[in-house]
């Protein structure tokens, strides 16, 4: 809604911003649809502010239309924080029995509240009288997502693809094709590395789940298809079309080609 200086709030900038992403893009409701994970239906309530849209359907939006996902996402973030509350609303703020309602935190906020408390730990520990002198430990960020939550989701927008093991390749003379696997996560994906600047379509598949992404020659970073919830990479198959060459591998698929 306006404010009645006309100002425009986050929820309606992030809408706005979509919008000139998607017409940027030249594509279709159907279109989108048929590049992201995200139902014709779905990019309609996004695009007209009916529904908050999930991060990763910002960031796909992004990429397709060739901006830089952060500067998004900078919207997205701000249209989740709830607006300030004016003085005389402050009451409203405590329960029934004068107790502080709850505030959210983002995950991001969270995840580092627990790195934070992790060192402190270490330090204090280290602190007592006898005390060993801690190993060198690396901290592992903690997951966004995990299995079914990260369904859909594109590996570089989680930690993810932070401890990702390549399970499969196969390689063409113009890309290679890698199926991607994250432990922590529980999920799995398709990588395709090109040699040069060519239109891509990166697709996975385990049984009847299905998830592509389509990326354009001049998208120098979109490299991968959505992640698949998957409780190991066994019967997954990666696969990729690149320059009307289709290449797929898997641990349990035989790795071909077609030209």
């Amino acid at each position: 809604m306006r404010h009645p200086q006309g100002s425009t709030t986050p929820d309606e900038s992030l809408v706005a911003r979509l919008r000139e992403l998607k017409d940027g893009t030249g594509l279709s409701l159907a279109a989108l649809a048929a590049r992201t994970p995200y139902s014709k239906s779905a990019w309609h309530r996004y695009l007209t502010g009916t529904k908050r849209p999930p991060r990763p359907a910002v960031e796909a939006l992004s990429r397709l239309a060739g901006a830089d996902p952060a500067a998004v996402l900078a919207l997205w973030e701000a249209a989740e924080e709830p607006p300030a509350p004016s003085p005389p609303s402050r009451a409203g703020r405590t329960g029934a029995k004068g107790r502080a309602r709850p505030r959210w935190l983002p995950l991001s906020a969270l995840a580092l509240f627990g790195t934070a408390a992790a060192v402190a730990a270490a330090v204090a520990v280290s602190g007592r009288p006898g005390a060993p002198a801690p190993a060198a430990q690396t901290l592992l960020p903690v997951p966004r997502c995990h299995a079914r939550s990260c369904q859909g989701q594109l590996p570089d927008a989680s930690v993810c693809a932070r401890d990702a093991q390549t399970r499969s390749r196969v390689t063409d003379p113009a890309y290679d094709v890698l199926l991607r696997y994250s432990p922590t996560c529980g999920t799995a994906w398709s990588q395709v590395r090109v040699r040069s600047p060519l239109a891509r379509e990166v697709s996975v598949r385990a049984g009847q789940d299905v998830l592509s992404a389509s990326y354009p020659a001049g998208d120098s970073a979109g490299d991968t298809s959505p992640m698949l919830a998957v409780r190991s990479p066994r019967g997954v198959e990666a696969c990729a079309e690149v320059d009307g060459k289709l290449a797929c591998t898997g641990l349990d698929v035989e790795p071909a080609g077609e030209g």
